[in-house]
């Protein structure tokens, strides 16, 4: 399973990368392999608002359809368009060409709520 250092991770199993004053977010190496073949992914539009801990769009696979969560609250400023047209992106290469949203966090202390590598290691050993 593959947890890149230098992220920080949600319970729900996503992703967050720091870049300055934004936060790139996507799913997980192992949100995607439970999940198994991505068909489609459904994200917010740029400008919308989105809230720690609730929903911000979905991923459909051949087993089920399941929400994106938040980690943080904050202003859409750029959607991963190429998912529209190759949703596999998720299986292949979930921390590189499959990021989802780049926000405006609202909140930056949120980011002290998420969990290291290594607490994230932890969480999906006991799963």
């Amino acid at each position: 399973m593959n947890t890149p250092k230098g992220l920080r991770y949600s319970e729900e199993h996503e992703w967050v990368k720091e870049e300055g004053d934004k936060v790139r977010i996507g799913i997980t190496d192992f949100a995607q392999s439970e999940l198994g073949d991505i068909v489609f992914v459904e994200l917010p539009d740029i400008g919308d608002e989105v809230t720690a801990n609730e929903p911000f769009g979905s991923v459909e696979s051949v087993k089920t359809v399941s929400e994106l969560y938040a980690p943080l609250s904050g202003k859409v400023v750029e959607v991963n368009e190429d998912l529209d047209d190759s949703p596999e992106f998720v299986n292949e290469s979930p921390y590189e060409k499959a990021w989802m949203i780049v926000i405006e966090p609202t909140n930056p202390s949120e980011m002290d709520k998420l969990m290291s590598v290594e607490q994230y290691e932890q969480l999906i050993s006991e799963e």
